[in-house]
């Protein structure tokens, strides 16, 4: 079992523990000789084993009829193994994507290399030529290797083609076999070993799955213990214990699983003062030793593989070790060397006249069969053997339905047989003897042979000549054939005997005494995905050959590795989640992380969320015989939470409070300010506060001095007056970063009638400053936090808002970009999770129904784990992308977490970041306010801050880096909203603008008085609010400016009459009302502004500058409104007189800015904005401008700028004026209001440019 040929000697017997691991990287491949090289087969000589060499001419294909191909390479030596590179073969479509990798010390023994998180799938090349080296997470030894391809290329006719290269060192071994009777005891120098500090290695392999391996102890106590139980390794270490002191150093740490393999496996202890990690293979447990000892004493002697003393042949609960011991190492001295050398340190007592053997008596029986087996699955086909001359056939099942492990049946006797063996799925070695002859079938497992269950049905046997191990061949036409409804088997044989003759596996290989199909032979590759528990938050986990799941019930949390919680982080995080009720719901403050939920009473409000804890302290506690020295400490217990759930409750919450109340009677409180305090309170970090309730912090005074309300004024507090009368101090601490509290400290009542009782309010807190944690990115940059370090399951939430259609929210990389994760919306619908882990570019990408560059919050979720990848947004269901069974584990990024951009430029994000998590973890964002980096607090972009706001209520739409205006709802255009659009209106001409083709239903009509929708525009009839606006200049009269008509006989009319003056006419039902606007005349040339504004009776106009309100006298709506008219009233129908009187010859001038409510007549008609507009015109209308509105100059984006014509390093500006010839009719002019050029016109006439 153990190689014991080669043993090389070294002087240096710490050579295994101080090479680093950026040394050992020599390559061993390149100088073999071609007789190193095996493979299954190949696919011609041109492409033999001995070719697969790194950067070789040619390389490894196997044949096209190998159906399960490998390639094998015998190094020599037992080296020490860093990392693999792989390419294709040379100049061709031939190279490997995916596979396995076994190593051992012998070609027949084989030990599959398992990747973090137990996936034995390593990833391979994308080409024929660029090299693919894959790092090995825990470095291993071995002598022989051997690859076995899983996928390969198969487009442009390509196929398997490998070269290779491993990278290691050399490495001396030293063996010792034991055989459970053997012991190697090394005597410490001068009898005594007192350390420190320490490091011990050993590496073993058994098929035992007890034994001991260390074992020390000293007298005071000190014991170091290395043993294998149930295959699983267990360091029990103390630094000290003590009966009479009743003080118990011991301490156990676990780690390892299925060592019982016959595999190699690597144990490392380093321990420094009481802090021990504990190593095994790639899986590393820490802990703290007990006590305050930090000096490890133990006495006389280390035994190495079990104890064998007289009279005690080994401990009383641990048997000794049995299997393979190599290079142990004790503080840098190599034992197993040592002993081989028979040096006088080493003693080797042997245990003898113990050895027993048992024999088992049995009838010669027709049929014997024996295996061991070990699996995680349910069930699975065992062996199936039909008998000779058509008699029937045995089938043999593991299943665990109805608490049947294992189950055998007899096929044609009509006969079943059902085992009683307990969890035979639990991935240990379990044996089944089976013995039939005829008429009695007995079955036993795990040699519990006390109880062998039997059948004595009335049968007859003739073996058959063929046995099925592990399930039916695919292609099973044989006379003799497998038959079974079950699954096949996954897990592990061995030791397999038929007829007393163990199962040779090399004739196996050479195929001449049977076959064998989707198996590897000479390894067990079973591993143990629930070790360590890949389930958070105390999840069970359960598992099968290639998977595992995690049971979350009563845990809290949910998903497939119970990681994300069931619930929100505070009462805040509820009600903004649409709770509005009071009552008790359950919180849970760091969410993922490894704190658990607890139950607060939330008392909800309109604006904010009260959070309650209650505790044993409220209803007061009464305290007599303490003194300064001596004090009462009253610890305060909250319900339902621990001390460190509490804390972080507060430390999220915006504000936090709890009252305090100390009631005494000639018993000082806080003395003065300079002396030292009687009493006192302890809080968060158990820190010490020298203030009560109702003051400052720090301040070593109470309530009434802020007050100045003390009973006595020469003291702080009214306590402190030491009287012998009841008084009290009390008052709300409010400083958050101090609370809650968590001790009270109570030392003057100790005196002849001294007695106090102190209150503790429950604690109180409101607000959450995670969620409302803001900052706004306006320039293209980026921050970074510290190295995220995901580990086996990450989760990311945030929410944002932005205008842009792309942007990387946030980044986790290494230097090379090699491992990364990304979040980023890359299109205005699509939110992808990118990740990168070992194994190619992979994504989960939400695809939203709705645009996410709306500039609304957005709450944003994103996990992976070893089984999938998800994102989601808002109440959007998730996006998966899930694993294959095989799982791994997030790499370790070195690099800052970067927040803004990708790779710190690309892509940045401009927009709004808030509540940010990682696992759980708050960032504080605010914290990383940069002004001159573009990144701000709270949601501020350049809107707030605007050098030129948006004009004529145009919307400011956030660019963050830059600011829009949109004009749709206003008469306005330009990028301020600034140019206001006008006409000039020949005699006679006119618009129309149509606002509804039809009248409303009289259902509509009654829905809508029944729910006005008070300032809703949109419904465009039964309006209880207008809104007009409009600037005019002309020097005719009379001329109605704007009529607005109805379905009905309502109407709305401003009318410029003949001197001058302007009225404006309501008719709302049955009356018309008249109000004049201005007695001016208003006639004279220039530009004048008109505004009304109606609220159901209220009328408010404005005729620049004069602002006058009037008040309706009955109907409040304006019903069904039809059509606007500019120019002149062109209105089919009946038209009131005095509509008539003033609408010849119609309006001469100009007219702009023209807007009722959302309706913008000019502006439709000169910007369209839809194929059909819904204006009329007739008569010369053309755009003009009447200058009522004065000139916006200021700075346009170079984008929408029509100047622009390129940016350069040096920018000259020149500004021409060019005079052209005008006709001033009179003496004023109008200024047009462009950017960057004017021009003058007359006042009689307004020309389009």
């Amino acid at each position: 079992m153990c190689e014991k040929k080669s043993l090389f000697i070294t002087p240096d017997l710490g050579v295994f523990l101080i090479i680093p691991a950026d040394e050992c990287v020599d390559p061993l491949i390149s100088g073999l000789y071609a007789s190193s090289f095996l493979a299954s087969s190949r696919y011609n000589f041109l492409y033999s084993a001995n070719f697969a060499k790194l950067y070789g001419s040619s390389g490894w294909s196997p044949s096209a009829r190998d159906k399960q191909p490998w390639l094998q390479i015998d190094l020599g030596r037992k080296y020490r193994l860093q990392a693999i590179a792989t390419q294709g073969t040379f100049n061709s479509y031939d190279w490997v994507s995916k596979y396995t990798l076994l190593y051992g010390d012998r070609p027949d023994s084989w030990t599959p290399y398992i990747m973090k998180g137990g996936n034995s799938t390593l990833p391979g090349n994308w080409n024929y030529y660029q090299v693919k080296r894959n790092v090995f997470h825990y470095t291993f030894t071995a002598k022989h290797i051997r690859l076995l391809p899983l996928a390969w290329n198969t487009e442009n006719g390509g196929k398997i083609g490998v070269r290779l290269e491993l990278f290691g060192c050399s490495y001396d071994s030293y063996v010792l076999q034991y055989n459970g009777d053997d012991s190697v005891v090394y005597t410490y120098p001068e009898k005594r070993s007192r350390t420190l500090q320490d490091h011990i290695a050993i590496n073993f392999k058994t098929l035992e799955q007890d034994g001991l391996l260390l074992h020390s102890e000293g007298i005071q106590g000190d014991l170091f213990t290395l043993e294998l139980k149930r295959g699983r390794l267990y360091l029990h270490i103390s630094l000290g214990s003590s009966i009479i002191h009743k003080v118990d150093g011991r301490i156990t740490l676990t780690a390892g699983s299925l060592l019982d393999n016959l595999h190699w496996h690597y144990v490392t202890i380093k321990r420094f003062g009481r802090q021990v990690n504990f190593t095994v293979d790639s899986q590393t447990v820490t802990g703290i030793c007990k006590g305050e000892f930090t000096h490890l004493d133990l006495d006389t002697q280390l035994y190495v593989g079990g104890v064998i003393e007289q009279n005690l042949p080994h401990l009383p609960t641990t048997p000794n070790f049995r299997g393979c011991l190599e290079n142990v190492f004790f503080n840098g001295i190599n034992i197993i060397n040592m002993a081989q050398r028979e040096e006088p340190e080493i003693r080797i007592p042997r245990k003898v006249g113990l050895h027993t053997n048992h024999h088992t008596a049995y009838l010669k029986p027709r049929m014997f069969v024996k295996f061991k087996f070990r699996s995680w699955d349910y069930t699975g086909l065992l062996m199936f053997t039909r008998f000779a001359d058509d008699l029937g056939a045995l089938e043999l099942e593991k299943t665990l339905v109805h608490s049947t492990p294992i189950k055998m049946q007899l096929h044609d006797f009509n006969a079943s047989l059902q085992s009683v063996g307990y969890r035979l799925n639990d991935g240990y070695w379990h044996s089944v003897d089976l013995a039939a002859r005829d008429n009695l079938l007995t079955l036993t497992i795990d040699e519990e042979e006390g109880s062998p269950l039997k059948i004595t049905n009335p049968f007859t046997i003739r073996t058959g000549d063929r046995y099925f191990f592990g399930g039916c061949p695919k292609t099973n036409n044989t006379i003799q054939k497998c038959e079974t409804k079950l699954n096949r088997f996954h897990g592990c044989m061995q030791h397999i005997f038929i007829d007393n003759e163990q199962l040779d596996i090399d004739i196996i290989l050479q195929r001449q005494w049977g076959r064998y199909a989707e198996l590897l032979l000479g390894t067990c590759g079973i591993t143990d995905r629930c070790s360590p528990n890949p389930c958070e938050h105390e999840g069970r986990c359960i598992q099968s050959w290639d998977d595992f799941i995690c049971l979350c019930e009563n845990t809290g949390y949910k998903g497939e590795v119970c990681h994300m919680s069931v619930y929100k982080e505070s009462c805040e995080a509820y009600r903004l989640s649409g709770k509005y009720w009071s009552g008790n719901y359950t919180i849970d403050p760091d969410l993922s992380g490894p704190l658990k939920p607890f139950e607060v009473y939330c008392k909800m409000k309109s604006y904010k969320a009260w959070t309650v804890i209650l505790h044993d302290r409220v209803d007061g506690t009464k305290v007599t015989g303490s003194s300064i020295d001596r004090p009462y400490i009253g610890d305060v217990n909250y319900w339902n939470a621990s001390w460190d759930e509490v804390s972080a409750l507060a430390n999220t919450s915006m504000y936090c409070e709890q009252w305090i109340d100390y009631s005494c009677y000639k018993s000082r409180l806080l003395n003065t300010p300079n002396g030292r305090p009687f009493g006192y309170w302890i809080g968060r970090d158990n820190v010490s506060h020298y203030y009560w309730g109702g003051t400052f912090r720090e301040v070593q005074k109470c309530g009434c001095a802020i007050n100045q309300t003390c009973t006595d004024p020469k003291f702080q507090c009214n306590c402190d007056a030491d009287y012998r009368q009841w008084y009290s101090d009390k008052g709300y601490l409010d400083f958050r970063d101090h609370l809650p509290v968590r001790r009270v400290v109570v030392g003057d009542t100790n005196r002849t009638g001294s007695e106090a009782q102190f209150t503790v309010g429950p604690l109180r807190c409101h607000g959450d400053r995670n969620i409302w944690n803001t900052i706004a990115f306006v320039k293209p940059t980026y921050i970074t936090f510290p190295t995220f370090r995901p580990g086996s399951s990450a989760d990311i939430s945030f929410h944002f808002k932005t205008y842009r259609d792309h942007g990387v929210f946030l980044e986790n990389s290494d230097e090379q970009l090699r491992n990364f994760i990304r979040i980023e919306l890359n299109t205005t619908h699509n939110l992808v999770f990118l990740f990168m882990v070992g194994d190619g570019i992979i994504n989960a990408t939400l695809k939203s129904p709705v645009p996410l560059n709306d500039n609304e919050w957005h709450f944003v979720q994103a996990e992976i784990n070893v089984k999938l990848a998800r994102i989601k947004v808002d109440y959007q269901p998730w996006a998966v992308t899930r694993f294959p069974g095989q799982t791994f584990e997030l790499p370790l990024m070195k690099i800052f977490f970067v927040l803004g951009a990708a790779n710190r430029t690309l892509r940045p994000f401009l927009g709004c970041l808030r509540g940010l998590r990682m696992n759980g973890v708050p960032l504080d964002l605010e914290g990383k306010v940069n002004e001159e980096q573009g990144i701000r607090r709270n949601c501020t972009g350049e809107c707030l801050n605007a050098t030129i706001p948006c004009r004529n209520d145009g919307q400011c739409i956030e660019g963050y880096a830059s600011y829009t205006c949109d004009c749709n709802n206003t008469a306005f255009d330009g990028f301020y909203c600034h140019k206001d659009i006008g006409a000039y209106f020949e005699i006679g001409s006119w618009l129309r603008y149509n606002i509804r083709k039809k009248p409303i239903s009289d259902e509509a009509a009654w829905a809508n008085w029944i729910d006005p929708h008070y300032d809703n525009f949109s419904l465009g009839y039964n309006d209880t609010a207008d809104d007009i606006e409009f600037s005019f200049s002309t020097v005719h009269t009379p001329a109605v400016l704007l009529y607005i008509s109805s379905f009905v006989q309502d109407y709305i009319a401003i009318i410029l009459k003949t001197d001058g003056s302007v009225d404006l006419r309501y008719k709302l039902g049955l009356i018309t009302h008249k109000y004049q606007l201005t007695h001016r005349n208003l006639a004279d040339g220039y530009p004048h502004y008109i505004n009304i504004t109606r609220h159901n009776r209220t009328i408010k106009t404005q005729v620049r500058p004069i602002v006058e309100k009037i008040t309706l006298v009955e109907d409040a709506r304006f019903d069904s409104p039809k059509s606007m008219f500019l120019g002149r009233v062109m209105e089919v129908g009946d038209i009131d007189y005095d509509i008539q009187r003033h609408n010849a010859p119609g309006f001469i001038g100009c007219i702009s800015g023209v807007r009722y409510n959302v309706y913008a007549p000019l502006k439709a008609f000169f910007r369209p904005n839809e194929t059909d507009p819904p204006v009329k015109t007739q008569g010369y209308v053309s755009e003009s401008n009447c200058g009522a509105f004065p000139p916006v100059l200021g700075y346009v984006p170079w984008e929408v700028d029509p100047w622009f014509t390129g940016i350069g390093e040096n920018i000259t500006i020149i500004v021409f004026i060019h005079l052209l010839p005008y006709l001033f009719i009179s003496e004023y002019f109008y200024i047009h209001d462009d950017l960057g050029l004017f021009w003058i016109t007359g006042k009689t006439e307004c020309f389009s440019l």
